[in-house]
């Protein structure tokens, strides 16, 4: 498989897309990030929590209380417009394809890395337009989609690791050296909305 050419996975009339990834602790993490953002940064923000696949997610409700963004859940094919949050529903990954998100079924077996497998969607569909940050969670995800995302030429961010709830996933990335920043969430709000100027 060939990777995309500059022109499809940069194209002028497609935004940024930054794919947030957390696990445990993530939702103050995500609640602090989107809270110093402004409505008019023209990125499109994707947030893959790790999410029980046996209960129904209010992830949308929370977080709009602290977006200036419109919050939504992705429910089938969406396209990613720029100044809008999406969030991954329950007992669905996420995946991207020429700027437009789907809702794979999560897996029945085996370890589930939604993370990893949306930020390596997102670089290989969004080249040097695509962003990752990882925040507080458990284990590793997020570490091999971060590492995809510098490869293709984008740009990745760490939550600095006395700052996060839960420390693997930020440490992670940042141990194999996955992050090109490594900032506290609402540090990195000021950082993402500078970095595609």
């Amino acid at each position: 498989m060939r990777p995309p050419t500059e022109e499809h996975a940069a194209g002028s009339s497609a935004p940024f897309i930054v794919g947030v990834g957390a696990s445990a602790g993530g939702l103050e993490a995500f609640t602090e990030l989107l809270s110093h953002l402004p409505d008019d940064t023209g990125m499109a923000f994707v947030l893959i929590q790790h999410l029980d696949p046996s209960h129904e997610s209010h992830l949308t409700e929370l977080l709009s209380r602290a977006s200036k963004m419109p919050v939504s859940e992705v429910k089938g094919d969406t396209r990613a417009k720029a100044n809008h949050v999406y969030v991954i529903p329950p007992r669905c990954n996420l995946g991207i394809s020429d700027g437009v998100l789907q809702t794979p079924p999560r897996p029945d077996r085996g370890r589930n890395m939604p993370v990893d497998s949306f930020l390596r969607a997102l670089a290989a569909d969004r080249g040097s337009k695509a962003v990752g940050v990882v925040l507080s969670g458990t284990a590793s995800d997020g570490t091999l989609g971060l590492q995809a995302i510098k490869a293709a030429g984008g740009i990745t961010f760490a939550q600095e690791m006395g700052t996060a709830k839960f420390d693997g996933m930020p440490g992670s990335a940042i141990g194999a050296g996955a992050a090109d920043f490594v900032l506290p969430p609402d540090r990195k709000s000021t950082r993402l909305n500078s970095s595609h100027a």
